[in-house]
């Protein structure tokens, strides 16, 4: 049996910003009870001030928050750190879900959820930033970046997929890097275009689309099944 003390010290820190107290009750207990660490405060500036002076592995971010609102203050964390950030929402329009992303978000539930469901999303986000962690800490000083099978060397402009050396046209290989670089998080289709083809660009978002389906063709074992540039519907894309 884990050693309760041991346990609390290696705990993953969650930062909970919810003002209902018929939810943020019930959900602190159940993260306590999965072995997380919690902070519960009820509204954005609250939320600033404990995460400016505390150390968290994620935060649970309601949008609707009395003063400050939920996309504030996830607007006011990203320009300081990059932890997950799991957006939770009433909202479950395209446009709410697209807005919560552009800030920065890394995820989002939206209400009512399962608690299966919760801590699914929990455990993959930070699954994920671990092993984003772990690839930029493993960058090479010839400047290469590594990810689950695919090996990019910037210097030579060479894409390594198990293995097997391929090139790639300039737009692909950036729009490859650019997934690899924020692996885990996901980046909508204004902020790859943005990105990559520059903020004056006025084309097609299926230009984007295009591109994307010839990268999954050099790069994934079944195109037609991706497992590692995977499609979140209506909003854009993410490396896994």
């Amino acid at each position: 049996m884990p050693d309760p003390q041991a346990t609390q010290q290696t705990a993953q820190r969650i930062l909970l910003v919810e003002d209902e107290p018929s939810i943020a009750g019930p959900l602190s207990f159940l993260l306590r009870k999965e072995g997380y660490a919690v902070t519960h405060v009820a509204n954005g500036n609250d939320a600033l001030q404990e995460f400016e002076h505390g150390e968290f592995d994620l935060v649970l971010l309601d949008v609707m928050l009395p003063g400050l609102p939920g996309t504030e203050v996830c607007r006011t964390i990203r320009q300081t750190s990059f932890i997950p950030i799991i957006m939770l929402t009433a909202k479950d329009s395209e446009v709410d879900i697209v807005v919560g992303l552009e800030l920065g978000a890394d995820d989002y539930v939206t209400k009512p959820y399962s608690a299966s469901e919760l801590l699914a999303r929990i455990r993959a986000v930070l699954r994920r930033f671990e092993c984003a962690k772990q690839s930029e800490a493993g960058e090479s000083p010839g400047n290469q970046l590594a990810i689950s099978g695919i090996e990019l060397d910037l210097d030579r402009h060479t894409v390594t997929v198990r293995g097997v050396e391929t090139a790639m046209p300039l737009r692909e290989f950036e729009l490859l890097e650019l997934l690899m670089r924020h692996a885990g998080r996901v980046l909508t289709r204004a902020q790859l275009i943005d990105r990559v083809w520059g903020t004056n660009y006025y084309g097609d978002t299926k230009t984007l689309d295009v591109h994307i389906k010839r990268i999954r063709s050099r790069i994934e074992v079944d195109p037609t099944n991706p497992e590692l540039i995977v499609t979140v519907r209506g909003v854009g894309y993410r490396f896994d």
